[in-house]
């Protein structure tokens, strides 16, 4: 049989943990589907002449902690041969990101990207869950300061979150308005993201998975002792969940818009309820976590339906 090729657009090679890592069980999945993959990172695309092109690694994933990855061969390749394409890489979803989707745009009315480059960019994740807020504690996106301070006169605690990051990254709790600390991530940032606190991230938030328009499950994430964050990259641990019918409801309201935009693979996340604005669409996680807890595989699910 002849083999088909993958290409995954991913982060360094060197970040894998094929505990935990989404790209790594995609890529396990692909080889039993008989893909070749190749890897590359963002600064290794280009375009040339009509050509989109990438220096890739053909690799092999092994389930071996010491050499999860095998290295075959380097080579360039022009990603219009591919039969799928992967872009897997980690936010910021900066200007550097939205450069690789409008260079891959220019090849996916022949080959498969996912999640689609045009969608990637209409859905920008924080800034997406604008069109959700009836859904989320209550929310502002600003870099005014006179607005801040109102929002925290109402809300007291207060989250902040930088738009383009990712992974709990620089996402702070703050009790009271604190000027000098507001402006200094307006700096850094310019608009921010500001959410009311819900105490009850202590006992876990919940991940849901959503897969060409369906709901397909979920995990709850349990920060550790004295955090907030309930990112797995942040030391938070994993248990099996139920969605709740109200979750639930919520969700598949999410996918119908998601599967509209052409958006394949999402993740969202609830805290008591209510949706916590972001819309995870550039690299969702959590596969290979919901396969250990529960041992159903969606990266096969993944691959069925495409």
């Amino acid at each position: 049989m002849k083999k088909k090729i993958l290409a995954i657009q991913g982060s360094s090679l060197k970040k894998i943990n094929i505990r935990t890592d989404t790209s790594f069980f995609l890529g396990l999945e692909a080889q039993k589907r008989n893909y070749d993959i190749y890897y590359y990172e963002p600064n290794d695309l280009s375009f040339i002449d009509g050509k989109v092109i990438a220096r890739c690694s053909k690799v092999k994933f092994q389930n071996n902690f010491k050499k999860p990855v095998k290295i075959l061969k380097k080579v360039i390749l022009n990603l219009i041969k591919t039969k799928l394409i992967l872009i897997r890489n980690e936010p910021p979803f900066n200007q550097h990101y939205i450069n690789t989707t409008f260079i891959l745009e220019l090849i996916s009315k022949k080959t498969k990207i996912i999640n689609d480059p045009k969608a990637l960019r209409e859905v920008p994740e924080k800034l997406y869950s604008l069109r959700l807020t009836k859904f989320m504690p209550s929310t502002l996106i600003s870099e005014d300061l006179m607005e801040i301070k109102k929002f925290f006169d109402k809300n007291k605690k207060v989250i902040i979150k930088p738009i383009e990051s990712y992974g709990g990254n620089d996402v702070k709790l703050l009790n009271k308005f604190n000027k000098k600390k507001v402006t200094k991530y307006i700096k850094k940032y310019h608009h921010l993201m500001f959410q009311k606190f819900i105490p009850e991230i202590s006992k876990g938030d919940k991940r849901i998975f959503i897969i060409d328009g369906k709901v397909k499950g979920a995990i709850s994430r349990l920060p550790k002792r004295g955090s907030i964050l309930s990112n797995m990259s942040k030391g938070a641990s994993a248990k099996k969940i139920k969605i709740t019918n109200q979750e639930l409801r919520i969700s598949k309201i999410v996918a119908s818009e998601l599967k509209k935009k052409n958006i394949y693979f999402a993740g969202i996340d609830f805290i008591k309820g209510k949706l916590i604005g972001d819309i995870n669409v550039t690299s969702p996680t959590g596969l290979k976590t919901y396969y250990d807890l529960t041992g159903i595989n969606l990266a096969e699910y993944f691959f069925d339906n495409i």
